[in-house]
């Protein structure tokens, strides 16, 4: 039967000889696959390692070798679509760019939900948990600000396309959720689709000798269990890639760090923008001597969506094509419909620093590694720098709106002065933090080679399940090691 020979070709491209679990989570995704319903939805959730990665990056081999283009990969954030390409070993995409198309930015959104033209085809969504569904962490930008509904319509509305969602249920849900929508049958069935669900329990991969994976198992369980009133003990004992290191002890081990794996390749996480200040600030000072406020070679993150940028290149690369005699809509486009909140940037250049309406700018030339090294010039907003808020208070935006608006006052009209603002690139300076220590939400979708957690003072009146997602969440960002930073002496095992 052909499900015997999709499941069977999916379980060669392993590479190693499969658990029972995975075995069975295969035949019933060949079954998902080949069903002729095509009002189904497949939600694989797995602990980490327990090697869903792997399950899916063989599914991704045999479908383009049975009928090449067949599925699409989307992830929610450029560093998720990063992450999944590399282990997929073919392109992944942002939700965002797959499933929006830009509208005139005269209208009242600047983005809304495309048609899907497409047919038969198989979409598979990495961390799937941080989908938002709440109309405000997804961006009123975007179509109805309910990215989980966008994307389901998007999908649907295509004959025959279907949805592979995967994710994991114990990491952190997405800013102002208690739970992570796209990981809900109950959800899911609301979209009257039928919900096939599998839940990978087994860990496998480096389960005795990976510190990293048993204490994530360990804290996983305890959340299963809701045993999270009492504070966790991590184990580091036998373990070479956990391991508990002092505050003096800090400065040496986080060089030792940059200088093996790259300042890329390094994150601090914290529990609070005020943390994440005071380890970035020490780390430019102390580890890489940089005095200046921003210099190139930093590392930045965004610290808000912004639409602006892209647009305005978008546009200067058409007037550029039509200048060059050529069709508009063949000309090159930005390899991303907007700046993210949470993508990081390396400064290549910094110049002509500058202060208007009581705010610091300066012109940069900044590189997206998550986007092929995507080259920019941008201007930034240095204020938020240093600031304890995720990003310009709402205080700080209405000063800032008013004296942009202030400026506009030749034009009549209010309408007038609101678009001339849309277009004004002070108002719509990227907002911007190191990037060598962020908070998890920041943190989430990525990977890095070392990840040094600090969770600051801790008592047990501040556990619940927010904090055990957030610790899970920070030790399964690391790949080969984490350092666990002035940990207490009552949590370790």
């Amino acid at each position: 039967m052909i499900n015997d020979y999709l499941k069977e070709q999916i379980l060669l491209n392993f590479g190693f000889s499969p658990t029972n679990q995975q075995e069975e989570v295969v035949g019933i995704l060949s079954d998902f696959i080949l069903s002729p319903n095509a009002d189904s939805v497949f939600l694989l959730k797995g602990f980490a390692g327990t090697g869903k990665t792997s399950l899916i990056s063989s599914l991704v081999k045999v479908m383009e070798t049975v009928r090449q283009g067949s599925t699409v990969l989307i992830a929610p954030t450029g560093r998720a679509a990063k992450v999944f390409s590399l282990y997929a070993g073919c392109p992944a995409y942002t939700i965002h760019k797959r499933i929006y198309r830009q509208k005139s930015i005269d209208k009242d959104s600047l983005f809304e939900l495309n048609y899907n033209m497409k047919s038969n085809l198989l979409f598979i969504c990495d961390e799937s948990s941080m989908i938002a569904n709440d109309g405000y962490s997804s961006g009123s930008m975007y179509g109805t600000g309910r990215l989980l509904d966008d994307m389901i319509h998007f999908i649907y509305g295509g004959k025959g396309c279907r949805l592979i969602l995967m994710g994991d249920t114990a990491q952190l849900p997405p800013v102002g959720e208690g739970e992570s929508p796209a990981l809900q049958e109950d959800v899911l069935r609301g979209y009257g689709l039928d919900v096939v669900s599998y839940t990978m329990t087994q860990v496998v991969r480096q389960a005795d000798s990976s510190g990293i994976l048993w204490n994530a198992t360990h804290l996983r369980q305890l959340i299963n269990d809701e045993d999270i009133f009492d504070l966790p003990k991590i184990r580091f004992q036998g373990f070479p890639d956990v391991m508990n290191i002092s505050g003096s002890e800090l400065i040496d081990a986080l060089e030792q760090c940059y200088s093996r794996d790259g300042e890329d390749e390094t994150i601090v996480v914290t529990r609070s923008n005020k943390r994440a200040v005071i380890y970035n600030n020490g780390i430019r000072n102390q580890i890489l001597w940089r005095e200046e406020e921003l210099a190139s070679g930093d590392m930045l993150m965004v610290a808000k969506n912004n639409y602006y940028w892209t647009d305005t290149l978008n546009k200067e690369m058409i007037e550029e094509a039509k200048k060059d005699g050529k069709d508009p809509k063949t000309a090159s486009q930005t390899p991303f419909d907007f700046i993210a909140n949470g993508d990081t940037a390396l400064v290549r250049r910094v110049r002509n620093e500058r202060e208007f309406y009581g705010f610091r700018f300066a012109d940069c030339e900044l590189v997206f590694p998550d986007y092929d090294d995507f080259e920019m010039e941008i201007t930034v907003l240095l204020d938020t720098l240093n600031a304890e808020a995720p990003a310009l208070t709402q205080e700080q935006q209405n000063k800032l709106f008013n004296g942009v608006y202030d400026d506009y006052f030749d034009l009549k009209t209010k309408p007038e002065k609101l678009k001339a603002m849309k277009n004004d690139p002070y108002f719509n300076a990227l907002q911007i933090k190191y990037a060598y220590a962020v908070t998890c939400h920041k943190a989430q979708g990525g990977q890095w080679t070392n990840v040094f957690i600090d969770q600051g003072y801790m008592t047990e009146d501040m556990l619940g399940p927010d904090y055990f997602r957030w610790l899970y969440t920070a030790i399964t960002r690391a790949t080969k090691r984490v350092f666990f930073v002035n940990w207490n002496k009552e949590q370790v095992m």
